[in-house]
């Protein structure tokens, strides 16, 4: 296990890079602790390979180092770092046996025989081939031979880091909750450090104990996942987690009133009078349908039933405003107002969310 420490590391694909727009992985600073679990999020080309390939070498940083257990391994090839590493796309030796695939790492490092066997049949049920452990790997399916590699990247216990680079791709949706239960108890059970790249806020909320939200090579966000759901700090977070993501509106703010459409929102929180692109975000579970006189005037559109509560998209002036109601609440079509709850209210600053002060 490891802590490893990110000192001012950049990457970029070109030999000379001149700006900031030429990084595909912009300044980050960061220590991830020995022993938790972390995921990378974001949309596609955000950069978590790209970070992910730095700390398991198999990238050289344009700039900057990264420490394992404050031992600079910024030049230090894949095999002197101790890792563990599954890619998106399953790779495992057709030749070999199930077993034999999983015993692989453990014998190339001369492990006792006896201890190989019980940890390979363990991880074997771990991943739901236990009855399949000597069968050939070629054949199997895609699904079946990415459960032989993340069951072939748990079988060390000394690793410093496991890294999973979206390993659930091609895995079943059962089968996807069921490794992640392994993982997470694997993880419970011997503290490995671990880093899961995934584009899917359900893997990385339900698998991380911190998740680390990317965008346009810059890391915006580092929290738990209620920290990242109650209080997203860049409005990209508040977009791309939830579902729907956090209503966001363009406003004007003083003090502790929001002003949008000459309708005042009350916040709840003195925030001054900020400038630049200034903007309230609401999650949808802060925000009610109404009728009378107070909140935004709005159109419902149409209301979604998912089952454990209801979605109500209105329209206000072309902006969808996204309404969640509970299950056994009644929709009223006709009402034509949504208020917020101001403690649900976040106000952001081109795109940076801004602390307001007691009011």
């Amino acid at each position: 296990m490891a802590k490893i420490t990110l000192d001012n590391l950049a990457h970029s694909y070109l030999p000379e890079p001149t700006g900031e727009e030429d990084y595909a992985l912009k300044q980050l600073d960061h220590v991830w602790a020995d022993g938790e679990a972390y995921a990378l999020l974001g949309a596609s080309g955000c950069g978590k390979s790209t970070l992910l390939n730095i700390i398991s070498g198999l990238l050289t940083p344009s700039r900057g180092r990264i420490l394992f257990n404050d031992r600079d391994v910024t030049e230090a090839p894949t095999a002197e770092r101790n890792i563990a590493q599954v890619f998106q796309f399953p790779v495992v030796y057709d030749t070999m046996s199930v077993r034999d695939n999983l015993a692989f790492p453990l014998r190339n490092r001369g492990a006792n025989a006896t201890y190989i066997r019980e940890r390979v049949q363990k991880i074997g049920a771990m991943i739901g081939m236990e009855h399949e452990l000597d069968r050939k790997a070629r054949g199997l399916t895609a699904d079946a031979k990415q459960k032989i590699s993340l069951g072939r990247g748990m079988v060390r216990e000394d690793v410093n880091a496991l890294l999973f680079d979206e390993p659930l791709t091609v895995i079943d949706p059962h089968m996807k909750w069921e490794l992640r239960t392994q993982l997470k108890a694997l993880h419970h059970e011997f503290g490995h450090t671990m880093i899961y790249v995934t584009h899917d806020q359900t893997e990385a909320l339900t698998f991380a104990d911190k998740v680390v939200v990317m965008h346009d090579g810059r890391v915006v966000q580092i929290g738990t996942p209620q920290e990242l759901f109650e209080r997203p700090g860049h409005t990209f977070v508040g977009y791309f987690i939830g579902s729907p993501g956090m209503n966001l509106l363009d406003a004007t703010v003083k003090g502790d009133t929001a002003l949008i459409d000459n309708t005042e929102i009350p916040l709840g929180r003195d925030y001054g009078r900020p400038a630049g692109h200034v903007q309230i975000g609401v999650r949808p579970e802060f925000t009610r349908l109404a009728a009378g006189n107070d909140g935004l005037k709005v159109k419902v559109r149409r209301v979604e039933d998912v089952g454990r509560h209801k979605v109500v998209r209105t329209d206000f002036f072309g902006s969808e405003i996204n309404v969640i109601a509970g299950e056994s609440e009644g929709v009223d079509t006709a009402a034509d107002r949504v208020t917020f709850d101001p403690a649900g209210i976040n106000v952001y600053v081109d795109d940076w969310r801004i602390e307001g002060t007691a009011a």
